[in-house]
């Protein structure tokens, strides 16, 4: 009997965890609008619907995340070469205390908008489930490329994708 209930068990929790990915942000997704504030007192709201027409990189990071601090200043050379060809970047910073992200900003101050979601609400509603998480989205607004973390090597798949991104729209 208690064989029978492990196993019940057992394949519920297998069930759960399998439909947890079907609620993700994937790959040829419409890319959910949101609106942020910026982490910098007095500066506009940053949304997505409001970059329509653009390839957008979204990345969600943290101060307390390394990958995320080695990656960000990558993003902010591709964003240099590629923003005058209707690139965006948007690292939202899911900080809190936003002081955190602020003063990471300070040392390595970043070209792109910084959008602060210290409560992980657009988190959530992108389904992040680890730092770095970032999403490319096409002119179209659909979801291009989903990448998590972030490795030797990373930056260059990232680079073509967006290259893609540009040519194609």
């Amino acid at each position: 009997m208690i064989s029978a209930i492990r196993k019940l068990s057992f394949v519920v929790v297998i069930l759960l965890l399998a439909s947890i990915p079907a609620l993700a942000v994937e790959e040829g997704d419409l890319a959910p609008d949101f609106t942020l504030p910026s982490i910098y007192e007095g500066r506009p709201d940053i949304s997505l619907s409001g970059l329509a027409g653009k390839v957008v990189y979204i990345d969600f990071w943290a101060s307390w995340c390394a990958p995320c601090l080695t990656s960000l200043p990558m993003y902010n050379d591709i964003y240099r070469r590629y923003r005058d060809q209707g690139l965006e970047v948007i690292g939202i910073t899911v900080d809190d205390p936003i002081e955190d992200g602020l003063e990471f900003l300070a040392d390595t101050p970043l070209d792109f908008p910084i959008p602060a979601d210290p409560e992980g609400e657009v988190m959530d509603l992108y389904t992040v489930f680890g730092m770095p998480t970032s999403f490319l989205i096409g002119r179209d607004g659909q979801v291009r490329l989903v990448h998590m973390g972030f490795r030797d090597g990373d930056i260059e798949e990232i680079e073509h994708a967006i290259q893609e991104a540009l040519a194609a729209d």
